[in-house]
């Protein structure tokens, strides 16, 4: 039972911290006012008559911040009226709508929590771990702390569902982290809330004291924290036995005139059962209990009261009723955390093989520029061969002319030397003959 009234009253601090009523979307202040008006009571019928008026100046403008604030008006209601279909369908249009608007994640990112925070209420866990890894991925890709310190808080929340307070505590302690860089403050004392009430899971009553204490500074700025603190105060005197601090909390509780508005059906009906039952109000108690939302909560409850009851048969067949009901569930998460980890299995298979294959394009362009490196690089050496050799060519040849010419030039220096030497013979001879010729006369 501990667990589940627990939950009640996790949802319920989640939603409130998911509706904090920031102009994120930077519309006039006329239809900011309107909005905020509608998500000051956000499970009110009455607005989803603000927010087709919304939507519908924002189709007739061509205004999409108009369409998203309709849509978060809209999802709350859907909730509280059982329409999930619709529920997703409001979710879908506002992922479209804000695809790839980088500058308004400051909505996109609290929206989804919002809607993640319906699904764990409405059973479907898996659906709103799947979305919180998204998120994740989405604000790690983007560096965003404000969309990992929600990623974390959705987490936190699943675990806790799941009983697993321990892993419920180290997320959340991750998204409290995640909160300060992110200097979304307005966030921490809903987290501090949480903390405690996983605290007091653990039977670490001082711990949780503490996180309603650090809740509860941030009170005059948001005076529903005090709402909340007071509620978990509720859970933990409950658990711990204190009848009469339970009472007091109870009873003022009822007073405060937040109360009703902050608190949806199932939590103030909750703390009524806690009450009653401390009170010895059983088969009253027990009207409350058969009023819950969920037949798990139901079941839950009665086991509980008819225990008190003395009726330990009706109680053992609505434990075992419960029993049956948490094994079907246990079995269809652990099926669906199959599922989720086989689909990120083959996505991380997917991702691997893509580098694989880009590794191997790149690869193959690499060595494709090599070959064609190596192909122009051999075609220049051939070139520079062929040059070489034409060059080489081409002064053997000059050479062998130059050889030739060398010898023809010797030959003709030859020649000429014997002509002069003939000259000179017959230049010695005709001397001789006119010399003989003149001792001739002379004789």
């Amino acid at each position: 039972m501990r667990r589940l009234l627990l939950l009640v009253t996790a949802l319920l601090v989640c939603r409130g911290a998911g509706a904090q009523i920031v102009n994120r979307l930077r519309v006039d202040q006329d239809t900011f006012l309107r909005y905020a008006y509608g998500r000051m009571q956000q499970f009110n019928p009455a607005n989803l008559a603000l927010a087709d008026s919304l939507y519908a100046a924002g189709q007739a403008q061509g205004n999409f911040r108009y369409k998203c604030l309709a849509l978060s008006l809209e999802m709350p209601v859907r909730f509280a009226r059982g329409e999930y279909e619709r529920m997703d369908e409001v979710a879908a249009e506002v992922k479209v709508l804000l695809d790839g608007r980088k500058d308004l994640r400051e909505f996109y990112f609290p929206f989804l929590h919002e809607y993640c925070e319906y699904l764990v209420h409405i059973g479907r866990s898996s659906d709103a771990m799947l979305e919180a890894r998204a998120l994740e991925r989405l604000a790690l890709q983007e560096k965003k702390s404000l969309g990992l310190m929600y990623s974390y808080r959705i987490v936190g929340l699943i675990q806790s569902y799941r009983d697993n307070s321990f892993l419920a505590i180290q997320n959340l302690e991750k998204a409290v982290k995640y909160c300060r860089e992110a200097r979304s403050e307005q966030d921490l004392p809903n987290m501090y809330i949480l903390l405690a009430q996983e605290c007091v899971k653990q039977g670490d009553f001082p711990r949780a004291e503490d996180f309603c204490l650090k809740a509860e500074e941030y009170a005059g700025f948001f005076p529903s924290v005090r709402l909340k603190a007071q509620m978990t105060r509720g859970y933990l005197y409950y658990v711990k036995g204190d009848q009469a601090a339970l009472w007091k909390c109870y009873e003022a509780l009822v007073a405060d005139p937040l109360y009703r508005v902050q608190a949806d059906a199932d939590s103030r009906l909750g703390l009524d059962i806690l009450y009653y039952r401390s009170r010895g109000l059983l088969e009253e108690a027990l009207v409350k209990a058969d009023s819950l939302g969920t037949r798990r909560g139901q079941l839950e409850h009665r086991q509980g009261i008819y225990a008190d009851m003395g009726s330990f048969d009706r109680a053992y067949a609505s434990l075992s009723a419960l029993m049956t009901e948490k094994d079907s569930i246990y079995i269809k998460v652990q099926n669906e955390d199959l599922a989720i980890l086989d689909a990120e299995m083959n996505n991380a298979q997917l991702r691997e093989e893509a580098q694989r294959l880009k590794a191997r394009n790149q690869l193959t362009i690499l060595l494709g520029f090599l070959v064609m490196f190596a192909i122009a690089f051999a075609a220049i050496l051939l070139q520079q061969w062929q040059l070489r050799e034409n060059l080489e060519q081409m002064r053997r040849k000059n050479n062998e002319a130059l050889v030739a010419r060398r010898a023809f030039q010797k030959a003709m220096d030859a020649r000429e030397a014997e002509n002069d030497y003939k000259i000179k013979i017959l230049q010695n001879r005709t001397t001789n003959v006119l010399t003989d010729y003149e001792d001739f006369l002379n004789s």
